[in-house]
């Protein structure tokens, strides 16, 4: 594997291709760079299987690199120093990214999911969500990434009706599409979605508001989806769910 480091820090790179050198053994040839012109340069020259691309640098970002090329035949693993709005648009997007200080397990995990990469061509459609989200993080046809072990679906956040717990997975139920198991658990999706819109009646549920048909009080309560799936309420979610439907 080429591995090829874009950053404008050189200690950061030092360390990096440090740590790469010590504990990542399957990296034959491993190149660095500065920023988006030497990183360029290095890319045509170099061919490199992945890079590690920082978000800011001295010429530009790591993103006016990517649109430079004419094609992405690698896989990109971006390191950023941003602040959580930021953070949560790579993981709408689903692309792989570390956060400065960069530690050790992170680096290798991030290594890990590169040899067990799905589909490389799917990184044009993930930059795009993720430019989409950088712009405006309230905008109506938001989407989120889904990677299941065969595909990555590309969904409008509108468009999920509920988002069940199975353990460590959580099972998508899309309008007008089949549902999707991801191998993480509800409460990474718990944080992503709640600022728009979802809410957790249950702890085996997180569900769209704006996809709710109407609540029945029998047996403790439950919610009616547009989908007609049942979605039973807390007893602890109760209230909080009644004062939001009188609010409508």
């Amino acid at each position: 594997m080429k591995v090829l480091i874009v950053d404008n820090v050189i200690h950061i790179r030092n360390g990096i291709s440090e740590m790469i050198q010590v504990h990542c053994p399957f990296v034959s040839e491993l190149y660095e760079a500065e920023g988006v012109q030497s990183a360029l340069i290095k890319i045509r020259e170099t061919n490199p299987d992945v890079v590690l691309l920082d978000v800011e640098l001295d010429d530009g970002t790591g993103m006016d690199v990517l649109v430079s090329l004419d094609e992405i035949p690698f896989h990109v693993i971006f390191i950023t120093a941003f602040d959580k709005y930021a953070i949560n648009a790579f993981k709408f997007s689903a692309i792989d990214f570390l956060l400065k200080p960069i530690a050790l397990e992170d680096l290798l995990d991030a290594f890990n999911k590169v040899k067990n990469q799905i589909k490389k061509q799917q990184l044009e459609m993930q930059l795009t969500i993720m430019q989409e989200n950088l712009k405006n993080v309230m905008v109506k046809e938001k989407k989120i990434a889904l990677k299941d072990h065969e595909s990555i679906y590309f969904v409008t956040i509108n468009d999920i009706i509920n988002c069940q717990s199975c353990g460590q997975y959580t099972e998508f139920t899309i309008d007008g599409h089949k549902n999707i198991v991801i191998s993480k658990p509800l409460r990474e999706y718990e944080e992503l979605l709640t600022p728009y819109g979802f809410i957790r009646p249950h702890h085996s549920h997180l569900i769209n508001m704006r996809k709710i048909l109407r609540f029945d009080r029998a047996d403790g309560g439950s919610l009616i989806m547009e989908n007609q799936d049942q979605i039973p309420v807390s007893q602890r979610k109760r209230t909080k769910i009644l004062q939001f439907l009188n609010s409508l």
